[in-house]
């Protein structure tokens, strides 16, 4: 079954399945599968097309996949723009939500550990 040029994989629940398109999340798909009125622990192999059909009604109502993320980096462009200070820390490459930095933060900075020294090098005995 595809749905917005996303593959839903058969062998998954469809509460699962639903979650592979960029913008579906859990309580969304539940959301459909209810609206839809399909029970959420069938697998996709195991729908009718009139089903694939409703499903795919109730998701397209949804901005999702490409235009979604057109949206979202569209966001972190302007905050880049006006020089927001959530846009300045997106171009530093560090959390923008309050975290601290000073320890964790490791995924956004990346796996940098920098052990404090003395701050005079070693001097080689020859």
């Amino acid at each position: 079954m595809r749905i917005t040029g996303i593959t839903i994989p058969d062998t998954k629940r469809l509460e699962i399945a639903l979650t592979t398109i960029y913008g579906v999340g859990r309580p969304r798909a539940l959301k459909i599968l209810a609206d839809s009125k399909i029970d959420v622990g069938r697998k996709a192999k195991d729908l009718t097309p009139d089903e694939e059909n409703e499903i795919r009604r109730f998701v397209e109502k949804f901005k999702l996949e490409g235009e979604l993320k057109r949206e979202v980096s569209g966001n972190i462009k302007r905050l880049k723009d006006i020089k927001a200070y959530r846009g300045t820390r997106h171009m530093r490459g560090l959390p923008v939500r309050g975290q601290r930095t000073k320890t964790n933060s490791r995924t956004r900075r990346g796996n940098v550990r920098k052990t404090m020294a003395s701050g005079r090098k070693k001097v080689e005995k020859t």
